[in-house]
């Protein structure tokens, strides 16, 4: 009959025997998740503030576009286009760090290595965007955006409106206008970029709310 000290030490070298096995588990559950269903991420700047702060972090459905189409005022996270990503190579990482970083990622404590952007639908295909008289202007009519601060002022910041966004394609915008790399500068998003629709924000506490 084995003793309490042999148990222990069975129980001690079983459990790291399948650490290796749990941990392969719990990355293929964070990858088909990540892959398929949903995935955390980080706010990393303050692209939309007010309503979504620096660190923040938002849960983003990979099905709610299987559903329907992108709809105005989603907030929606996008492959980051060329001319806005950033050309660094990703460091090469060995089996188990990217293992880590994978199942880290997929529940948003790791922000992600791939860059992503958060935005706000503004446009959708076939329409035309207009911005004049600090507004935003859709198929001639101004556009009433609730989720701005009052005296909010959109600039065309260089870009030459009106545009008629192409099929297939969208048109992004921060909330935060004085301050966010969107649509005014990279013009409209291909909808096959668009990693899916932000529909939860989970961190802090204090301010978990549907989106």
């Amino acid at each position: 009959m084995a003793t309490e000290p042999e148990e222990q030490q069975y129980t001690t070298s079983r459990t790291l025997r399948e650490l290796p096995i749990l941990l392969l588990a719990a990355g293929l559950i964070a990858f088909l998740i990540k892959t398929f269903v949903a995935q955390a991420f980080y706010i990393p700047s303050g692209s939309m503030l007010p309503q979504l702060q620096i660190n923040d972090r938002v849960v983003v459905s990979k099905l709610a576009y299987r559903v329907h189409e992108p709809r105005r005022g989603d907030i929606v996270v996008f492959d980051a286009p060329k001319a806005a990503a950033s050309q660094a190579p990703e460091p090469k990482r060995n089996p188990v760090a990217r293992l880590i970083r994978d199942v880290g990622s997929g529940i948003g404590v790791i922000q992600p290595s791939t860059e992503e952007f958060i935005k706000r639908v503004i446009g959708l295909p076939g329409e035309t965007v207009d911005v004049k008289d600090g507004h935003v202007w859709i198929n001639g009519h101004q556009l009433i955006e609730p989720y701005l601060p009052p005296g909010t002022v959109t600039l065309p910041n260089g870009f030459r409106f009106p545009i008629t966004v192409p099929k297939g394609d969208i048109w992004v915008m921060g909330d935060n206008r004085g301050n966010s790399s969107d649509s005014r500068f990279f013009g409209p998003v291909p909808e096959d970029t668009v990693v899916g629709r932000t529909i939860l924000r989970v961190w802090p506490v204090s301010k978990v709310s549907f989106l």
